[in-house]
């Protein structure tokens, strides 16, 4: 499946929103995180949680164990609400 170079500039607008709502979280005071969600909920989707985790990936290979730690809580709390994430894990 190819796409067009619509569908391209598309995505890469929408990486650049994901970015931008990462930064926000990371400049918010510290339990804002809710609200500046609620204020972008156009962009919390699975491709927010997984530019979470990757960013968190880049933090924490270059010692920024806080950020990624953050980072990851977030993602992992915005896949609950959004049933991305298992309630129980299967044993």
């Amino acid at each position: 499946m190819t796409i067009t170079q619509e569908e391209a500039q598309d995505q890469s607008e929408r990486q650049n929103l994901y970015a931008a709502l990462i930064d926000k979280l990371f400049q918010c005071p510290s339990g804002g995180e809710p609200e500046v969600l609620d204020l972008h909920s156009d962009l919390l989707d699975e491709g927010l949680i997984k530019m979470m985790v990757q960013v968190a990936t880049y933090y924490a290979h270059h010692d920024n164990q806080d950020a990624a730690k953050f980072l990851i809580h977030v993602a992992r709390e915005l896949s609950k609400q959004l049933g991305l994430y298992p309630n129980e894990v299967a044993s």
